[in-house]
This record gives structure tokens, C-alpha cells and sequence, in this order.
């Protein structure tokens, strides 16, 4: 997890407390980047049900089993409570004091009737840095809407530009807007945790699932915010390369190349062994081979008909040309550069046995972190209530017995 130099290693966010209220994925992908950086994280669950994607997601063989919850859940603990209820209201808001960071991504205004908003909770913590999560932000015209990853995906753009010319807008077949905003926020938590050192502040944070998503839109952006030009999809190629798609083998495998620059035209004519091409004017440099965008498509969708994969991709990698084969994601996993980096985990999980999950992309040197299984529902009740309240073993367990007797169906 951590490179060795020698030093006593810690974790980056080691002794930082999250009480997270979040459910789905936005608010989950948040607090598990600041999980992977080692904060302590306990997710405040509603008493008898939980985070909703406990109960979506399972499949032909594994009903039962939360997959979908634990992919982003791993290395949390879980307390459940139900704050309609006065006393165990009163619980969270002991839980809030002692925390650094809060999180909830509930439909704006609902986080108050719980009575855990950013007004009672920062009068209570004038530390806590607090960041809400939603669709279009706590105020505005859309703040009241619903909104799921799709919704964000039409209205920020991103779905007007995904697909071909000829097709209907389609969406992203992952839920990139949520993990977006999850990763924006971890960031501005990060960044407010920092501000506190220096003042003893606490702040808001209002992270618009839109906002991230229209933030995220790059280069793309550029003619819309200049010229008033909006792109359109053209499937996998680039607007300003060419080539650049993806292109069938004779034993029908995906590959997708680009041509970035005129640099890069000349091995990539000898990895695909058409030296014609070279010369050839039609094709000289990259604007004309833009302007001839669907005669050198054609073309080279012709010749890689005629190449083996297995001697198509070793000549694209000795010639340096960028270029992946197109994977399905149990072949992502199995990747040698992702075994390399040993980014998939497994770790023991109290209902599913053995599980694997998807740990942090970075490898910070000195940051010690090991993962943990996903929790249970109300697993850590007892643990976080000592722990955290400083409640002796025979009040948490009188406490926890009660929560059972009144924990109702999911």
C-alpha cells in the first residue's frame, strides 16, 4: 500500500474521524477516499434498512450478498440508529461533536429534519468541516429536484457528446458523475480540513453533482465557452485526431488507437505495415488527415481486418503508439499493470466470506493504510459508542439491546 523508506509510517489522514450519512454512491466514494487516506470513518445508518444499496444490485448467485454496497464501503464502520427518535437523535449529536468531518448526501433540507444539518451540527462543533452532497446544490432554481447519475449526466452535456452522430445520446456505462462529485468532495474536505488547522473554523461545503460533472468537462469546453459551439458525438473517434477509434482484428479484437500528433503518423504506418501511407498526401499531416477523416478510417479499419491481434499489438507497443485493447471489466481486473499495482484486495467479510475490492489508485510513500472488510449493518454500534462517547461495556450493550428489540423489517 505504501512505499518503505525507512521512516515510521502513518497514514495521511491518520486520527481524522468521519461521520458519514451518505447512501448510494456520491456520498460512499467520498468518505472511502478519505478511508484509503486512513481516516476513521462510521457510517450513521437509518436503524432496520441502511444504506439503499444494501439492498440493490444482486445477482444470480449472490442474493444476499451487498456487492454493490461494499464495493465503496470497505474500511467503514457502521452504527444504526434511528433519529426520528429524540434520544438516539441526541446520540448523533454526540457522535457529530467528536467528529472532524461530516458528510451526508440527502435531498436538500433533509438533513435538518433529522436535525443533523450544518446550523445545529456546526453550533454543536464549531470545528466540524461539513459537506453536503446533492444533485444541483442546497439552493437554486433545481436544488429541490431529484437527481441519479444519468440525470447529471444529460443535463451537464456529457450524454449530448457520448454516441455517434447518427444515434441518440447516450449515457456513460459507469457512474461517473457520482464518483466525480465523490472525488471533488473528498478534495474540498481535504482542503477545509487544512483551513481548520490554521483558524479553528469549520465549513460548508455545498458540492453540486452538477457543478462537478460541467467541471470535469475539460478541453471539450472550449468552443462552447468561447465560441458558443457546442461538439458533437462522433462515437469513439476524436474531433481533432485522426485516426483515433477503435478498430477490429481479423480474430475480431478491439483495439482502440489514436494518432495523437504528426509525430507519432510515421511509427504507426510501420506498425500497421503500410510505409504508402507515409508519403501519401491525402495524408501528410494531421488537419488533412482530419479533412479525410472517413477515407483513412476506412482504410485503416481495412487493414487491421487483415492483422492478427497477438502481432498487431506487439508492433503497436515496439512503434510506441498509443493504443489499448478495449476490455470488458473482468478483463480490466486481470490486467498485469493493475496486478502490478495491486489494486484489487481481498479481505474477509463477516456474511460473504472472501470478497475483492477495488482499493486506491495512488501509492503515496509512508501513508500505511490496510484495508478492511465492509461493515455490517450496525456492526461497530458498540465499538463506536465506547469509543467514541466513552460509554462503559454495560451501557453499550444495554443500548445495543434495545436498538435490537426495536429495530424494525427492512
Amino acid at each position: 500500500m505504501a512505499a518503505k523508506t525507512g521512516r515510521s509510517a502513518r497514514a495521511c489522514l491518520e486520527g481524522v474521524r468521519v461521520l458519514d450519512m451518505t447512501q448510494v454512491v456520491a456520498g460512499p466514494f467520498c468518505t472511502i477516499m478519505l478511508a484509503n487516506l486512513g481516516a476513521e470513518v462510521v457510517k450513521l445508518e437509518p436503524l432496520g434498512r441502511g444504506d439503499e444499496l444494501r439492498w440493490i444490485g444482486f445477482y444470480k448467485g449472490r442474493s444476499g450478498h451487498e456487492d454493490y454496497f461494499n464495493a465503496n464501503n470497505y474500511s467503514k464502520k457502521s452504527i444504526a440508529l434511528n433519529l426520528k427518535d429524540p434520544a438516539q437523535r441526541e446520540i448523533g449529536h454526540a457522535l457529530a461533536q467528536q467528529a472532524d468531518v461530516f458528510v451526508e448526501n440527502f435531498a436538500p433540507g433533509t438533513a435538518q429534519r433529522l436535525g443533523m444539518g450544518w446550523d445545529e451540527l456546526h453550533a454543536l462543533n464549531p470545528r466540524l468541516t461539513y459537506c453536503s452532497i446533492s444533485g444541483f446544490g442546497q439552493s437554486g432554481p433545481y436544488s429541490g429536484r431529484r437527481a441519479m447519475d444519468p440525470v447529471i449526466q444529460a443535463i451537464s452535456g456529457v450524454m449530448s457528446v457520448t454516441g455517434t452522430s447518427d444515434g441518440t445520446p447516450l449515457m456513460i456505462g459507469s457512474p461517473l458523475a457520482d464518483v466525480i462529485s465523490g472525488m471533488f468532495a473528498a478534495y474540498a474536505i481535504v482542503g477545509a480540513l487544512h483551513a481548520v488547522t490554521a483558524d479553528g473554523c469549520g465549513r460548508h461545503i455545498d458540492l453540486s453533482m452538477q457543478a462537478a460533472m460541467i467541471a470535469t468537462m475539460g478541453p471539450r469546453m472550449g468552443e462552447a465557452l468561447q465560441a458558443g459551439i457546442s461538439p458533437k458525438p462522433l462515437g469513439n473517434q476524436n474531433p481533432m485526431r485522426v485516426p483515433s477509434d477503435v478498430y477490429f482484428t481479423r480474430d475480431r479484437v478491439p483495439i482502440f488507437v489514436m494518432v495523437q500528433n504528426d509525430r507519432l503518423w510515421l511509427p504507426f504506418c510501420r506498425a500497421v505495415g503500410k510505409h504508402e501511407w507515409i508519403s501519401d498526401p491525402r495524408f501528410i499531416d494531421n488537419v488533412t488527415r482530419v479533412k479525410n477523416r472517413a477515407l483513412i478510417n476506412h482504410l485503416v479499419t481495412a487493414r487491421f481486418a487483415e492483422l492478427e491481434s497477438t502481432g498487431a499489438i506487439e508492433a503497436l507497443e515496439r512503434e510506441a503508439v498509443p493504443f489499448a485493447r478495449v476490455y470488458n471489466y473482468v478483463e480490466a481486473l486481470a490486467d498485469p499493470q493493475v496486478k502490478h499495482r495491486a489494486m484489487v484486495h481481498e479481505v474477509d467479510h463477516p456474511a460473504s466470506g472472501r470478497i475483492r475490492v477495488v482499493g486506491p489508485p495512488w501509492i503515496i510513500s509512508d501513508n500505511e493504510v490496510e484495508l478492511s472488510s465492509p461493515p455490517t449493518l450496525g456492526q461497530h454500534t458498540i465499538d463506536v459508542l465506547e469509543n467514541w462517547l466513552g460509554w462503559d461495556a454495560e451501557r453499550s450493550a444495554r443500548f445495543k439491546a434495545q436498538l435490537d428489540a426495536a429495530e424494525p423489517a427492512p
